[in-house]
């Protein structure tokens, strides 16, 4: 557990590692906070609206912010509080959290599962479990702190991103530029801006709203919607005051789920605009194309 960042990361300077390519740095410009990013009340009346706004907003942006969706205020709190509890253990205790399921359904990495063999590193350390079944599930969660397994939000997999303060948030990301490989992201960010979407080629802010969440379509579901609907391409950039906390619940398909175009959405106006596969052969593409969103579209695409 000595790679993860916040085990070290008390430097004053960014190590040579965590510098990433020019290209690829997010460098002292300013990206302002996006007004324009839909709100979506879920508490309305009128359900047809909602559904409109929420099919409107994935769309134009692939991302919207949720309000009064039911979950209430003092379990968000609770949770995010328990997250930063976990990340704020030693490196020795969350080790001995996340080693406890020989299949290592939970971990804790820091980075990308690919560490190792990278050849920039990001910013962050994650930990990882899966949350359905939760009753098979639940045994292997970490134990400490103790009300991590009381926790009243699950999704069909949990990830747990934290971003310690950055002694240079010019030179380094905490995510790359990439878009989701699940069907869709709910995600329960704290009060410190981190998420930047890109749109209109550029980026642009997701302000952080109380007590929301921040849903967001995948690729595999802009797949299924034969391009009706957008997966995102979206980075986390750091911050050199505070840490960053959040959690997502990635709602995904079984490895033998066959993604392809609703054949609903198919007819000889509208033919097929990607290749049908197994879901753990997306996976593996997606895995080879990195962060290459254009090489993505050219392993998956039947036009290209």
């Amino acid at each position: 557990m000595e790679h993860l960042v916040s085990s070290w990361c008390n430097d004053r300077s960014l190590p040579e590692s965590y510098i990433l390519p020019p290209e690829k740095r997010p460098g002292k410009l300013t990206v302002p906070l996006a007004n324009n990013i839909p709100v979506i009340d879920l508490g309305g009346h009128d359900q047809t609206d909602i559904i409109q706004q929420i099919f409107e907003a994935s769309q134009e942006f692939g991302f919207f912010q949720v309000i009064n969706h039911g979950v209430p205020s003092n379990i968000m709190d609770e949770a995010m509080s328990v997250f930063k509890e976990f990340h704020a253990l030693s490196g020795k205790d969350k080790a001995i959290e996340t080693s406890k399921d020989p299949n290592k359904s939970c971990f804790i990495y820091t980075s990308s599962a690919n560490y190792e063999t990278e050849k920039f590193h990001l910013w962050r350390d994650a930990l990882i479990h899966h949350c359905n079944p939760l009753e098979k599930c639940i045994q292997f969660w970490p134990e400490q702190p103790p009300r991590y397994r009381l926790g009243g939000l699950v999704g069909i997999q949990t990830l747990v991103n934290h971003y310690p303060p950055c002694p240079d948030p010019s030179l380094t990301l905490g995510l790359g530029k990439h878009m989701d490989p699940v069907f869709i992201n709910i995600l329960l960010q704290s009060d410190v801006h981190g998420l930047q979407v890109f749109k209109d080629e550029e980026w642009i802010g997701v302000e952080p709203i109380p007590n929301a969440f921040v849903v967001n379509i995948g690729y595999p579901l802009q797949i299924i919607s034969n391009g009706k609907l957008k997966g995102a391409e979206h980075r986390v950039v750091t911050n050199s005051n505070v840490a960053r906390t959040t959690a997502s619940y990635f709602l995904s398909p079984s490895n033998e789920t066959l993604i392809e175009p609703a054949k609903s959405l198919v007819d000889a106006s509208h033919p097929a605009l990607y290749k049908s596969l197994p879901y753990k052969d997306f996976l593996i593409k997606y895995v080879a194309a990195s962060t290459d969103s254009k090489a993505l579209e050219e392993a998956l695409s039947t036009t290209i």
